[in-house]
């Protein structure tokens, strides 16, 4: 029970005293209080007005005297205007950290019973991954971390866009202009390879518009089975699926179900034929099908061209109607930036269309774009941010503030390296999950490294921070306990009721699909901690219960910044 709940019952026992009334907990709003007044939580009394027949000061009072009686936690209580502040009592706290400690499962909820997939990544084959994918796999794999934290099933998917016109151009490009190149020729990444040819192709098509027409025959060929087209797509495509699983790799990222395009774009194909024969869509005289959507709002959506190919609408109603057959989902989350914004609109009022009463249960977690200082990046004039230059650039980064420190060394090489990786990493992916995925961010590196400020190698050098102490403790042979004779100071209680907050930060980070609030949370936590760090002894304090309590409360702190973090994907070194 959080302190929120706790008061609120007591809360509700007192109105049924005083004034006769059931006042249910959960109808009652108690808040922490505003840092401007003095009080740990807040009663608003307004709602209660009509029940006690008293002015707000008088019912606020009448209240607090109730529960500082009747409540032995409740310490002290103050009254402003209609809001009802309460102080509650050290020893309320210290059990609160007990309870912290005994509960080996602190930040996990309840159980819900619900199975989640997560698509993320979901890549084209004709280019590497640059910034931009970054985000998407960093929001999620860390949403997929916290929905599981919360209580859900979570399935991890990606389709990979491995077909199409788009994949045609880079294997156009390829044959007409890099004399057989490989990755082994060329001693480049696979899909750094492929990504060179989409950019060629947009200087061919620049030279000859007419190339288009090529490649829209290859895609015709490719969709009728034509052997050397098929083989052509075979052999690039295969160079981008390793050129993806090394970028994974170096993300930490991993899924748990991978569906192909060219595999379930027939899908598609085949509730395209079931809306026909519904009459929800309709057939133009080229031979193209389409969904009319103006009478709610919208236009007229294109589900299959004239020539029979389909397009990401209509895989993507195959792949929706598949995943919610095979898993029972009771929900779906797709990531995908805002500039999809209405092609999931659209997607959600085509499958209730079709019957689907399950297209309400999908949701589109819609990001803002990264950009740069030098503004959007572009695929096809080679502008963007690649994914695995940015990885090498953070550790780069990550060695240079660490060397300039002088810290590390005591430590191997491989100790370093593996270091700076985690620094690196931290650095990167703390950028760009703290902020609300709904908003467009502008990426700095060296900004992200600082080990000052809302980062996580400042978040990591906390932890580090307190492991080192616990080293030293345990060295000593100091244990740590919280005795019932510790009192805690009003910096120690901050810092429990920031720890005691993990839970509902877990839930509400859950509910809003927002890592951010988790990211935000762990830096409060972090900056906390290194305020009282500042002006409070802990090896060197001369009282044996408060060292103990110190030290298991410090403790507590470092495994809720562990749990946090790694919630983000973010893995914090003992040594730094």
């Amino acid at each position: 029970m959080t302190a929120e709940q706790f008061l609120a019952a007591k809360a509700s026992e007192a109105v049924k005293a005083l004034y006769g009334a059931d006042f249910p907990a959960e109808s009652l709003q108690v808040a922490v209080t505003r840092k401007e007044f003095e009080g740990d939580y807040t009663l608003v009394v307004f709602p209660l007005l009509k029940t006690s027949h008293q002015a707000p000061e008088a019912t606020g009072n009448s209240i607090g005297e109730y529960l500082k009686a009747n409540c032995p936690e409740v310490s002290s209580y103050n009254v402003v205007k209609g809001f009802l502040n309460i102080c509650l009592s050290g020893a309320y706290w210290r059990e609160a950290l007990q309870g912290v400690v005994e509960d080996k499962n602190f930040g996990q909820l309840p159980q819900t019973g619900k199975t989640v997939m997560v698509e993320f990544s979901s890549p084209n084959t004709n280019k590497p991954l640059h910034l931009g994918h970054i985000r998407n796999n960093l929001l999620g794999a860390s949403v997929s971390e916290i929905l599981k934290a919360a209580g859900n099933k979570v399935i991890k998917s990606t389709l990979v866009n491995d077909r199409g016109v788009h994949i045609c151009k880079s294997m156009y490009a390829w044959e007409k202009r890099f004399n057989g190149a490989t990755p082994e020729s060329t001693g480049k990444k696979g899909d750094h390879l492929v990504g060179d040819c989409y950019v060629e192709y947009a200087k061919m098509e620049k030279e000859d518009p007419s190339v288009a027409d090529d490649v829209h025959k290859m895609l015709v060929d490719w969709e009728k089975g034509d052997q050397h087209v098929r083989a052509l797509w075979k052999m690039m495509n295969g160079w981008v699926f390793d050129g993806f699983a090394q970028t994974y790799k170096a993300l930490g990222i991993s899924f748990d179900r991978t569906y192909y395009e060219s595999q379930t774009y027939l899908l598609g194909k085949e509730l395209v034929q079931k809306g026909l024969d519904m009459g929800v869509f309709q057939r133009d005289p080229d031979g193209s099908v389409w969904c009319d959507l103006t009478a709610d709002g919208l236009d007229r959506k294109l589900l299959l061209r004239s020539d029979g190919t389909s397009v990401y609408m209509t895989q993507d109603l195959g792949t929706a109607e598949r995943r919610f057959a095979e898993y029972n989902l009771d929900s779906h989350v797709y990531v995908v930036g805002n500039e999809q914004d209405y092609h999931f609109q659209v997607l959600k009022l085509v499958l209730a269309k079709l019957g689907f009463d399950w297209a309400e249960r999908i949701y589109h977690l819609s990001y803002g774009m990264v950009e740069l200082p030098e503004g959007k990046m572009k695929s096809r004039e080679g502008t963007v941010v690649d994914a695995d230059d940015l990885i090498e650039s953070m550790y780069n980064e990550a060695k240079a503030a660490s060397d300039e420190s002088g810290k590390l060394a005591d430590l191997s090489a491989e100790e370093k390296d593996a270091l700076y990786h985690m620094i690196g990493l931290g650095a990167l992916k703390y950028f760009i999950l703290k902020v609300d995925p709904k908003k467009t961010m502008l990426f700095n590196p060296k900004e992200s490294i600082d080990f000052n400020g809302n980062t996580g190698p400042f978040i990591q050098y906390t932890h580090a921070r307190i492991r080192s102490i616990l080293r030293k403790a345990a060295e000593q042979g100091l244990k740590a306990d919280v005795a019932p004779g510790a009192e805690l100071s009003p910096k120690e209680v901050r810092l429990v009721k920031i720890i005691s907050a993990y839970p509902e930060k877990v839930r509400e980070a859950a509910d809003n699909f927002s890592p951010a609030v988790l990211a935000n949370y762990s830096y409060d936590l972090a900056k906390e901690f290194n305020q009282y760090y500042h002006d409070t002894q802990i090896l060197r304090e001369p009282d044996a219960v408060l060292l103990s309590m110190r030290l298991q409360l410090i403790g507590v702190v470092a495994d809720v910044l562990r749990g946090a973090m790694g919630l983000l994907g973010i893995n914090l070194p003992d040594r730094m």
